[in-house]
């Protein structure tokens, strides 16, 4: 069999290259062509593979196999300190991440906590335990207030009432309690101009786990924040007084309560009646702040 003519067909050899056939041949024996087929789809898938993967030279024509994908080891960021890991949880309080603003924000407008936070837990559940301080009701089922004798040295009030010889120190601007809430109008009283009193009384403040988990999930700031502990109470403010009873929450935190949880607030509608008394007391009080402004009322 011959191609163009005259001149003689070329079958592969092993490696795919075409070799001469002898004149007078015009085809091989059958043998040779099904070894020169063979040989020809060898070379044929040889060369889509190296095609397919590729080889990297790297010197003088050095040929090396193509690299292979290195798979590493998962990592998992550190967890933030939860309450329970951190010993500021009892069988019934744990201190809430909201309070900690209270020993750890130097800006806090309202009562500042110069001592140990776990010893802080204790020292409320031994006073609870002991029949001392028992749960008094707050604003909604889900609130309760714990008063204790005042137990830490230097805690002051967390407000003043507002005279003629103090109003022109009074300052105010806008500030927020968190990233997650919006900027409120706030007043205060700059703490390093006014006398203020030492507290007899500590107001703790709790919300109960379930009701702190339903704050948490509604935003989405929160959900990367430890578990809570398994205690059925969390502590999210202490307020410093001279009296054993509730002084009425800012009119803007019954706002933003009634906001909903999504702006930081607990979903409790406005009571009007609980909302004049608020605005009866803080017209004729306002809160302490260390530095230049709080962050939030």
């Amino acid at each position: 069999m011959r191609l163009g003519g005259n001149r003689p067909l070329r079958w592969p050899d092993k490696q795919g290259w075409p070799i001469p056939v002898p004149l007078g041949n015009a085809l091989p024996p059958a043998p040779m062509q099904a070894r020169a087929v063979s040989s020809a789809a060898f070379a044929f898938t040889a060369s889509l593979r190296r095609l397919a993967s590729p080889r990297r030279v790297v010197a003088a024509g050095t040929l090396v196999p193509p690299a292979r994908p290195t798979r590493r080891p998962a990592t998992t960021a550190p967890m933030a300190s939860s309450p329970s890991s951190s010993g500021l949880v009892t069988d019934t309080f744990f201190l809430d991440d909201f309070a900690m603003r209270q020993w750890d924000d130097p800006n806090y407008g309202g009562t500042k906590i110069d001592f140990d936070k776990a010893a802080f837990v204790a020292r409320v559940h031994d006073a609870h335990a002991s029949g001392e301080a028992p749960l008094v009701d707050g604003y909604a089922p889900f609130c309760k207030h714990v008063f204790v004798r005042n137990f830490v040295p230097g805690t002051k009030v967390g407000a003043v009432e507002i005279t003629p010889d103090n109003e022109h120190l009074l300052r105010s601007g806008y500030s927020a309690r968190s990233d997650a809430e919006l900027p409120v109008l706030t007043r205060w009283f700059p703490q390093e101009k006014i006398d203020v009193p030492d507290a007899t009384w500590l107001d703790v403040i709790l919300y109960s786990r379930e009701q702190l988990e339903l704050e948490r999930a509604a935003v989405p700031s929160k959900a990367a924040r430890p578990p809570l502990p398994d205690a059925p109470w969390g502590i999210i403010s202490v307020k410093g007084q001279t009296v054993d009873y509730e002084c009425p929450m800012t009119p803007i935190t019954i706002m933003r309560n009634a906001l909903g949880k999504e702006e930081g607030g607990s979903g409790v509608p406005i009571d009007r009646a609980a909302y004049a008394k608020s605005v009866e007391y803080h017209q004729r009080h306002a809160p302490l702040v260390k530095g230049d402004s709080p962050n939030g009322e």
